[in-house]
């Protein structure tokens, strides 16, 4: 029996954007070495994150190549631009500027998933606060860096996004 690689992709998107992300790190940290994958908690946190990341990644794209008109990709093969020409010149463009805004916040989202990973051993930010939280008896203080840590990673992600959309679009008026 065949199974189309469309269904197979579609049933993958549909469990892992329907399952959190803690319960995909915990299957893939326990999984692998059940079938004699033998990988260390970074590697299971690496591919889980990726894994997840991939499904949201893979619909944000979808969506904003769903959103090109398609007269405008007729258009440009009525007046017989090449192929590539026109992923270059007309699709692609349009795909990048719409998929930045969400991919940011898929990106902030992942970065803050990446604190889960230390459920399963690995050392991280949030893990090294729970470490520092044994030297020290200042749980405020160091659950409030640990945010403001996460939260400048995520500004510093969403200011070059910002940077990258202004210039975007200032290329697109030109």
């Amino acid at each position: 029996m065949w199974i189309h690689p469309a269904l197979l992709i579609t049933v993958y998107v549909s469990f892992i954007r329907g399952t959190p992300l803690l319960i995909q790190i915990l299957i893939i940290y326990y999984l692998l070495p059940a079938v004699g994958i033998d990988i260390p908690p970074f590697g299971a946190g690496v591919i889980a994150l990726g894994v997840n990341g991939g499904a949201h990644i893979r619909e944000i794209v979808r969506g904003a190549l769903t959103a090109i008109p398609p007269g405008q990709i007729e258009a440009a093969r009525a007046l017989a631009l090449p192929r590539r020409l026109i992923w270059a010149r007309i699709i692609l463009p349009q795909v990048f500027a719409l998929v930045l805004p969400p991919l940011t916040v898929e990106f902030s989202a992942l970065l803050k998933g990446s604190a889960l990973i230390s459920v399963i051993g690995y050392v991280e930010l949030t893990r090294q606060s729970q470490y520092l939280l044994a030297s020290t008896a200042q749980p405020f203080i160091i659950w409030l860096l640990t945010a403001l840590l996460y939260f400048a990673m995520c500004f510093a992600l969403a200011t070059v996004t910002d940077r990258i959309q202004r210039q975007n679009s200032r290329r697109s008026l030109a």
